[in-house]
């Protein structure tokens, strides 16, 4: 599931913990707005309509979830909302489509559409440069570390790698089954928080599920960065290296 740090500046001991950290406070904010605002009543009145939409009611999530994901709404958003609204499983299927899509349709769009307005717009990012430099020889790699390892936001990397050498398809799959740890994270959370703050009953099971889950989360983040240093070295020892992956 996707996050949006600000830049990667941050050294790479300090990115593995960014979205570990980024899960707490909004399971943290999520407990406040529970208590303040009695978020349960929210949360009935949208299902409520959901529901009313009979089988298109997921439909119409999805959909919606990937319009944001190419007009940039934060992923955290929708993610949470699929939680809420779709308990943790179901949020987390329903999430993992929509942000997929909409990774895939943005990269589209930077690739084919918006090329140049993009690349323009892209060019004073931060780690835009390097990333598509890496690519050259490690276009999947690249991919999972950064969706693993936060660089630079979530829906800036959609347009970025669309104007790298990464194939199309490697690219979608790759970043579905990277973003699929993230992804759950926020949704079963979501989904933990509402039952044990606004009904009072704690599931266990699934609390358990998500410990392992975040510890998943910072162990393959420890070994993503340490995998993008090699590649850095790599490339920075062997700027002339020749394409391995067509457009």
């Amino acid at each position: 599931m996707p996050t949006s740090p600000p830049t990667d500046d941050a050294p790479p001991a300090a990115r593995n913990w960014l979205k570990p950290a980024l899960f707490v406070a909004v399971l943290v904010g999520l407990f406040v707005l529970s208590q303040l605002l009695d978020l349960d009543r929210g949360v009935d009145a949208v299902h409520a309509w959901i529901q009313s939409l009979g089988v298109w009611g997921p439909l119409v999530f999805v959909v919606l979830y990937i319009a944001g994901t190419v007009l940039m709404v934060p992923g955290v958003i929708p993610t949470v909302m699929a939680g809420a609204l779709f308990g943790g499983l179901w949020g987390t299927v329903y999430a993992s489509i929509g942000s997929t899509v909409g990774a895939a349709l943005s990269f589209l769009i930077a690739r084919y559409l918006a090329r140049d307005a993009i690349g323009d717009w892209l060019a004073s990012k931060p780690g835009i440069k390097r990333i598509d430099t890496m690519t050259l020889n490690h276009g999947a790699l690249i991919v999972g570390i950064v969706r693993l390892v936060p660089l630079i936001p979530f829906n800036l990397v959609n347009y970025a790698f669309g104007l790298t050498h990464v194939r199309f398809w490697r690219y979608v799959l790759v970043s579905w089954i990277c973003m699929l740890p993230g992804t759950f994270l926020y949704a079963a959370g979501t989904d933990v928080v509402l039952k044990a703050f606004c009904s009072g009953d704690v599931p266990w099971l699934a609390l358990a599920g998500l410990v392992v889950a975040l510890v998943l989360v910072i162990l393959l983040g420890r070994k993503a960065s340490g995998r993008l240093r090699r590649v850095e070295a790599e490339t920075t020892d062997a700027p002339g290296a020749t394409t391995e992956e067509g457009v």
